[in-house]
């Protein structure tokens, strides 16, 4: 079908990428200070106990033993050594984790973790994961997508709908799905068995709109609703203004009730999983995990007296631990580009509660920085920390400290004070 030119707005940023994407993916490995990195794209976070099981013995042969959950529910392995790139590959694709080389960068999805489990939402999405990973795989345009390019399936409790992703599903009350791109006001209406089509169908309708020279949605020179009304056209779907999309949080930790039994919730301090946290935690499932966007892990039916032993081994299993919304890239060692080990840093700075989560980076790229609000902790270029609240995406009360005894006072307070007043 040919595609009518885009009009340009004034409302959006026009973004050339005049370089390849260099995500990293399972086989085009990242060299790192640290050894290679290999990022396993997790469609929808979901694992078999086989398939972690595998990701645990690759960490702990080829890497460092740890497994590095990331804001997409992927794993990363890191410390690998430069000549691993083969034996990693026959690993994952064994193990059923790579079913298709060409496609493996793309297989961007995240979904509701809780889905099907709790009785909430409208929908469960898991059909739509199989089904839309399955088509992005057969896809010829879809290996053309950047590695960064975002699907996400929301079952209508608005948990991953707030994750800024490119193409969102999310179920609709009367039954249907809501088709929206980027962050356009407007959604496609389709029927639910037709989502994950038209899904793919919206990601390559951007392939043909950008020409390959955005890697986002927020990169068009046009408003994502003008791309939206040319999905529903292809679609031949209708086009409408849904309400307010109410966005909820990520599952919290402990045990969550389940009208088959009781799911088990845990994170992962900073999102890192050292080999006996992994092994604990893929003992406790029976069938399968699902890692989530939030850095976590959710083991569908499991009692909840596994939840001491998997808090023994340092997993977060209490709403109310101070690792709770804290957040760090890297930082020093395995960052060349990181002015301090903010990691360490964040562990000795923890305090109780703090309405806002906390992100800590090594530089001004703040690598896995979350959207929406939080406080932006920065290592200064000088020595110190840079402290300042993002509130609707404008930063806000900015406070700098070279003193390690009042750098946790600092980060709590931006975490709690309301900044809703500040200018």
């Amino acid at each position: 079908m040919s595609t009518p030119p885009v009009r340009p707005s004034s409302q959006a940023t026009a973004v050339s990428r005049g370089r390849d994407d260099a995500c990293p993916g399972a086989l085009r490995l990242h060299s790192a200070d640290d050894g290679a990195l290999a990022r396993i794209r997790i469609p929808g976070g979901v694992l078999r106990v086989g398939q972690a099981q595998a990701l645990g013995l690759a960490a702990c042969e080829l890497g460092d033993g740890e497994l590095h959950l990331t804001s997409r529910g992927n794993v990363q392995l890191r410390g690998l050594t430069d000549d691993c790139g083969a034996d990693l590959a026959s690993r994952l694709e064994s193990a059923g984790l790579l079913p298709s080389w060409r496609h493996e960068r793309v297989r961007n999805i995240v979904a509701s973790p809780l889905s099907g489990l709790d009785g909430r939402g409208f929908a469960d999405v898991r059909p739509w994961l199989r089904a839309l990973d399955e088509l992005v795989c057969a896809s010829e345009a879809a290996p053309r997508l950047s590695g960064r390019f975002l699907f996400a399936l929301d079952d209508g409790r608005g948990d991953v709908a707030g994750l800024d992703a490119d193409v969102t599903l999310r179920a609709a009350p009367d039954g249907s799905a809501w088709l929206r791109m980027g962050a356009s006001d407007s959604v496609a209406v389709v029927r639910s068995e037709d989502a994950p089509r038209a899904a793919l169908l919206a990601a390559e309708a951007f392939l043909e709109l950008s020409g390959g020279r955005v890697w986002r949605v927020a990169e068009l020179p046009c408003p994502a609703d003008e791309l939206i009304n040319e999905i529903g056209r292809r679609l031949q779907a209708e086009v409408a203004s849904p309400p307010a999309w109410l966005l909820t949080s990520g599952p919290s930790p402990g045990a969550v009730a389940a009208p088959d039994g009781t799911a088990l919730s845990v994170l992962a301090p900073l999102g890192r999983l050292t080999s006996a946290q992994w092994t604990a935690v893929t003992a406790a499932a029976s069938a399968e995990l699902r890692l989530t966007p939030w850095r976590g892990v959710i083991i569908p039916i499991a009692p909840a007296e596994r939840l001491p032993e998997l808090h023994a081994v340092g997993l977060i299993t209490d709403p109310a631990s101070p690792w709770l919304g804290v957040g760090a890239c890297i930082g020093r060692p395995g960052c060349a580009k990181s002015r301090a080990d903010i990691r360490a840093d964040a562990a000795a700075s923890l305090t109780a509660g703090g309405v806002l989560p906390a992100y800590w980076s090594g530089c001004e790229r703040r690598c896995g920085r979350p959207r929406g609000d939080h406080v932006d902790v920065i290592a200064a270029q000088d020595g110190g920390y840079r402290i300042s609240v993002f509130r609707d995406s404008r930063e806000h009360t900015i406070t700098t400290t070279d003193n390690p005894s009042r750098l946790a006072v600092s980060v709590a307070a931006a975490r709690t004070h309301d900044h809703s007043h500040d200018q």
